[in-house]
């Protein structure tokens, strides 16, 4: 039987959830989560999307994700393709890791995004060791919701449903977390601690149109490498390589080119190789070209 077609849009906000099959958990301890949320922050990294809440527990995973103007499938295609390699080879097994697709819908007005938010941070509740006490909880973004601790992962964005709780962040979240206790009958009392130097929540959602040519990319590249853009065509130098994987990279966010669609473009390379210059891309940003993703968007989007 075919499969239905995923709603989507560009512009959308999603709950997702993952899901792995019913004889393996996604998470067999604290590292695969750990793993997990790094793999969510390398593709982040690679599409620019926006993660307003999380909660990771032992056979699932819940997500409020803005695509940002990313395709929502092969940002969770890749995550989960990803994480499911490495995994498989940590602990030794072969297979199918998650059921089916991963679940999404699409986040249509306010109130849904609020109680969403309530329903994913109290999740944890169905955890035996974490039932009585969810704001100890590790791998749930209720953490950095009640400034009890900093986003370890770098890949939330609380601010955007924060800021419907008030302007100033003390009181934000001792709304949200009258909110959070009156989501179901149960009580639960949470000490809310102010932790960071932000005292007040300001939150715009903008999109990314992904719609920036090859040709604005290749400028771009050329000029932060200070070299010209037919290094492309170089074999066998280091300049080359840099250059020719961060393009693979920005082609693929900025431009939503599929991977067959950049092969050809760069010369009929293989999708292997694409996806051997992707992991390159991800670790230059990192540790040789830090800003440069945000360098671009300042210059090409007038919305940033």
């Amino acid at each position: 039987m075919p499969r239905t077609a995923r709603e989507k849009s560009y512009e959308s906000i999603y709950h997702i959830m993952v899901r792995s099959i019913s004889e393996v958990d996604l998470f067999k301890n604290d590292e695969d989560k750990v793993r997990y949320l790094q793999t969510v922050k390398n593709y982040q990294d690679k599409y620019n999307f926006k993660v307003y809440a999380y909660c990771l527990m032992d056979n699932h995973a819940h997500f409020i994700i803005d695509a940002n103007g990313a395709d929502i499938s092969r940002i969770m295609h890749g995550i989960n393709q990803s994480y499911a390699q490495n995994f498989n080879k940590i602990h030794n097994r072969h297979g199918h890791l998650f059921q089916d697709r991963f679940k999404s819908k699409i986040v249509d007005r306010d109130e849904y995004i609020l109680t969403l938010s309530g329903y994913i941070h109290r999740n944890v509740e169905d955890l035996p060791y974490a039932k009585n006490n969810i704001k100890e909880y590790r791998f749930s973004s209720l953490r950095a919701y009640l400034g009890l601790e900093k986003d370890r992962f770098e890949i939330l964005e609380e601010d955007f449903i924060m800021s419907m709780f008030g302007n100033n962040s003390q009181t934000s979240r001792e709304n949200y977390l009258e909110f959070l206790n009156n989501c179901s009958d149960e009580s639960i009392k949470l000490e809310v601690e102010f932790v960071g130097e932000k005292t007040e929540y300001r939150s715009e959602r903008r999109i990314l149109e992904r719609d920036k040519s090859p040709e604005e990319v290749k400028e771009f590249l050329a000029e932060e490498l200070q070299t010209a853009a037919t290094v492309i065509n170089l074999k066998y130098n280091r300049r080359a390589t840099h250059f020719k994987a961060l393009c693979v990279l920005f082609l693929s966010s900025f431009c939503n080119m599929s991977q067959k669609e950049i092969c050809n473009y760069m010369g009929n390379i293989t999708q292997s190789r694409i996806s051997t210059l992707c992991k390159l891309a991800l670790k230059l940003i990192k540790d040789d070209y830090q800003g440069i993703i945000n360098k671009f968007i300042q210059e090409h989007y007038k919305c940033a």
